[in-house]
């Protein structure tokens, strides 16, 4: 059977994907994407413009990711614990991909938009699994929620000799404090 455009395409984010995370953005390059999808360089370009692109492509799939594992919790009736605890594996499993993500959003104005755009529609989403809130009431607890997740997915609080216990009971509190926004 004859490989389709979506199987290359997603063999190449699958790839892109696994390199981002083990090298960073600048770690990465887009023959060795190719190559290590089973295909030849030209091939990444015939899908991709440029590894940009492929990046962005993978921070919309971590997106969803991300949602999908909470949404999933969240029908389950987790407690915030439990939540905090899958936001931070999730973290820790992109922590190379998501300092690149936070270094080329400073550095490149379409990343930068790509990751408010990311933000808006993850505050859609907790608005409507909570029912109510407005992403002005949202913006704030959303940005706590994503540093402390980092730091603690980065071990910064190791690094300070606190227990990361600290970073994931104050996550389960902002988490908390969502479901009654």
């Amino acid at each position: 059977m004859a490989k389709t455009t979506g199987d290359t395409r997603d063999r190449l984010i699958d790839a892109a994907a696994r390199a981002f995370r083990a090298h960073g953005y600048a770690g990465t390059d887009t023959n060795r994407i190719a190559a290590r999808a089973g295909f030849a360089p030209q091939t990444f370009y015939r899908h991709f413009k440029d590894k940009l692109e492929i990046f962005l492509a993978i921070y919309r799939r971590w997106e969803d990711e991300e949602a999908a594992v909470v949404t999933s919790l969240v029908e389950k009736r987790a407690g915030a614990r439990a939540l905090a605890e899958a936001i931070v594996a999730h973290h820790r499993a992109y922590l190379l991909f998501r300092r690149s993500l936070r270094q080329l959003s400073v550095e490149n104005p379409q990343v930068r938009k790509a990751r408010a755009q990311s933000r808006l529609r993850q505050m859609e989403k907790a608005i409507a699994l909570a029912g109510r809130g407005t992403v002005e009431t949202l913006a704030p607890t959303l940005f706590q929620i994503e540093r402390l997740s980092d730091a603690i997915a980065e071990g910064e609080f190791a690094d300070l000799g606190v227990a990361e216990d600290a970073g994931l009971d104050a996550l389960a509190r902002l988490l908390s404090g969502l479901r009654r926004a």
